[in-house]
């Protein structure tokens, strides 16, 4: 082994730990920077940039640690002065078990859908502080919680306080009035004020004397939980201690106060946890409704914390201090994001709304649209979780299936319910809304994805490296595939026949100059006899060189060449992190989940494409706009945000990536399958782009190509590439319509 006596020779590093390199501390489950080992450990990160992935996982994956004496060459054994030559295209990987480490591998896997959502419950000991607390039921005692009176304090007491206050006293006034539930009255008047501010107070469970002469005993106690005297409505219904008198209290506070509370706590619950930075007041309301009202009134005990007092005995039911918490965005009920298990309600209001008024009584066509595009927001990440959830705990062959099989299966939804809605009606306006989503998607997932992941990622970190390789190969394929979708278009401009709708002579000279509107390339001359012998055995020629470059590209770099990723994963070593998975969802969960969400995803796009012909017809905007636009980048904003989240955590690879694969699946995968349906269901579209998305989708490939050369971007470089994108944005608003729409 090369020693620090020998400058001259190379030492070894990066694949393994050496004897002298720092101890790994421990892991923090949510914090945003890399774990480093030794010096070219560091320096072989910002090479190859692997840290992003890798910040908030649970332990480092290592090989076996080898003795000194018999240790084997690694990668950066010819490591040179300041530069690990190998670490260039290595990349180390993270996770707390064989299951998670099996999905951060598949995002590296060309062709396998990018996930950065755990499929895995982490371990609670390697959580953070901050998610802890997310996680945690509200009945923690804090020795000195600091002030209570803060912003989201006050706006819990504008939105919810007041009036849920005013409610108890209501509702203590009735029991008070009904004489036998009188001990639930004062136990209203006392929650009045705890929810008029719930906040550096306390909710108890405490045991009470039984008997009369006990609680006679107890009149003169002070509580040793809180100190102080015993609360007054104690003593008052110490006489209400036979069984008659309490049962008939019960049902007197069942039957009239239990429920209006109870129903007042599940609205404040549900519009809390809408919002959701209130959770808290969510979770506080939930809790009260189902622990506190239906304790008897004897055992519940309300009282102010101080700072010095610490409660030592009795259960503690409610504790709160803040209202609100920034950092609920992280929050996730069984590995779902918070905000898509908001969403889900919206599905079954749109399908149940889209169906049932199908007449539009009740909301018109532009509403039920709306609402079907935002659905399938929520069924995009279910399918994306299911898709990750099942190629992480399958072999190979499985996952490739699954991410080539239901991959695409969003978009694909939308676009062949289009296609055949407008064969019906014979509208050309469909196929021509279609080709614009496609060529929206293709050049958003080139141009915006990567820029807003570069310009969001740049704000944390100043220069961000990526794979250029792995990169190279997704160009390449993203230049071949753009090449063969527009062949056939490139060929009717040759040889097709130019046909203008009008014309006017400027010069009033027969030979002068014509002005023409609505000029497009015939193919159907002669009986289409340029289409029928041409151009479209030329569309299927493409349909079929298309997939088969697909599966080169696949072979190429998950087979052959796969030391252009170079993924490293072992078992966790870490002392004290031996975790089993615990996966959330398991294989047939994740296969019931995703067969469901793409039979919801089929009902919301037919939703669409039934209510969008009113918006085509009745809007001021080009067709082409709402295609490029609305209808090809709402169902990848799921995996906006994890190219985002990506970028945040340095880890600029995977948001390249998961931009490039989009776009050349939908030029390899996505339009040879609709050219394969055209063939059984014949329908208007055909393999013939306008000239807008022809030049536009090769200078966004261009453009990308030419900012990724270098491997390593700022900011400013993903600045240029949103700019870009909102020019050509700009370009298809003012666009004219197509012709036929």
């Amino acid at each position: 082994m090369a020693t620090d006596a020998e400058p001259g020779r190379r030492r070894r590093c990066c694949a393994q730990d050496t004897p002298d390199a720092p101890k790994v501390p421990d892991s923090r489950g949510d914090s945003d920077g890399p774990r480093r080992g030794s010096l070219c450990d560091r320096h072989c990160a910002a090479i190859n940039n692997v840290q992003g992935d890798l910040g908030d996982l649970g332990c480092h994956l290592h090989r076996p640690r080898v003795p000194p004496a018999t240790s084997t060459p690694s990668c950066c054994q010819q490591h040179s002065e300041e530069v690990c030559e190998s670490c260039v295209v290595k990349t180390t990987l993270t996770a707390e078990n064989a299951v998670e480490a099996n999905k951060l591998s598949n995002n590296y896997k060309f062709g396998f859908k990018k996930w950065k959502s755990h499929v895995t419950a982490r371990p609670w000991e390697d959580r953070s502080e901050i998610v802890k607390e997310l996680y945690s039921d509200l009945n923690v005692i804090r020795g000195s919680g600091g002030s209570t009176v803060t912003c989201g304090n006050v706006l819990y007491l504008l939105l919810f306080g007041w009036w849920l206050s005013l409610l108890y006293v209501l509702v203590a006034a009735a029991m008070f009035v009904t004489v036998m539930g009188a001990p639930y009255g004062w136990l209203c008047w006392d929650l009045a004020g705890y929810f008029l501010w719930p906040f550096g107070k306390v909710i108890q469970k405490v045991e009470v004397p039984k008997s009369h002469q006990a609680c006679e005993a107890s009149v003169g106690e002070s509580s040793a939980l809180l100190g102080g005297p015993t609360p007054r409505r104690w003593r008052p219904w110490c006489w209400a201690g036979t069984g008659y008198w309490h049962r008939a209290s019960t049902a007197v506070w069942l039957c009239l106060g239990y429920p209006v509370l109870a129903l007042a706590h599940g609205l404040v619950c549900v519009t809390a946890w809408l919002l959701v930075v209130l959770i808290p007041v969510a979770k506080l309301s939930a809790r009260a409704a189902s622990r506190v009202l239906l304790l008897p009134p004897e055992r519940v005990l309300i009282r102010r914390l101080r700072m010095t007092e610490v409660p030592l005995e009795g259960e503690v039911i409610l504790c709160c201090y803040r209202a609100t918490n920034p950092y609920y965005y992280k929050y996730a009920v069984d590995g779902i994001n918070v905000f898509a298990v908001n969403l889900l309600p919206l599905v079954l209001v749109t399908l149940v709304l889209g169906y049932v008024d199908s007449a539009n009584h009740l909301t018109g066509s532009a509403v039920k649209f709306t609402l079907a595009l935002l659905s399938i927001m929520p069924l995009s990440y279910y399918i994306g979780m299911a898709i990750a959830s099942i190629s992480a705990q399958s072999n190979f062959a499985v996952g490739a299936v699954v991410n080539a099989t239901f991959g695409s299966i969003t978009e694909l939804t939308f676009y062949i319910t289009a296609l055949i809605k407008g064969s019906r009606e014979g509208n050309r306006c469909y196929a021509e809304v279609v080709k614009s989503a496609l060529t929206g998607t293709l050049v958003g997932c080139v141009l915006f994805v990567p820029g807003l992941c570069m310009v969001i990622g740049g704000i944390r970190h100043q220069e961000q490296r990526f794979n250029s390789r792995s990169a190279g190969v997704s160009s390449a394929l993203l230049f071949l595939s753009v090449g063969g979708v527009f062949a056939p278009t490139l060929f009717s401009k040759v040889y097709g026949k130019l046909v203008c709708g009008e014309c006017h002579n400027v010069t009033q000279n027969p030979l002068g100059h014509y002005l023409c509107h609505n000029c497009h390339f015939d193919l159907m001359d002669n009986n289409g006899t340029l289409y029928y012998s041409h151009v479209q055995p030329l569309v299927y020629t493409v349909s079929i060189l298309l997939p088969a470059a697909y599966l080169i590209g696949l072979f190429f770099t998950l087979k052959t060449h796969t030391h252009i990723y170079d993924i490293h994963i072992s078992d966790c070593h870490m002392p004290g992190h031996h975790h089993s998975a615990v996966v959330h969802w398991s294989r047939w969960r994740a296969l019931v989940i995703l067969l469901l969400s793409t039979l919801c995803m089929s009902a919301c796009a037919d939703l669409a494409t039934e209510h969008i012909s009113p918006i085509l017809t009745n809007s001021t905007i080009s067709q082409y706009f709402i295609g490029v636009t609305v209808l090809a980048m709402v169902p990848e904003l799921p995996e906006i945000v994890n190219g985002i989240q990506f970028a945040l955590q340095n880890n600029l690879s995977l948001s390249i990536e998961i931009g490039n694969c989009i776009a050349v699946q939908v030029c390899m995968l996505q339009i040879p399958i609709l050219v394969l349906f055209t063939i059984f269901y014949p329908t208007n579209f055909t393999l013939i782009f306008s000239d807008l998305h022809v030049y536009a989708s090769m200078f966004s490939v261009v453009l990308m190509n030419y900012i990724f050369m270098d491997g390593k971007c700022d900011y400013f470089q993903g600045t240029v590439l949103v700019m870009v994108y909102f020019i050509l944005l700009a370009v298809y608003f003012f666009a004219p319509s197509p012709s036929g729409c």
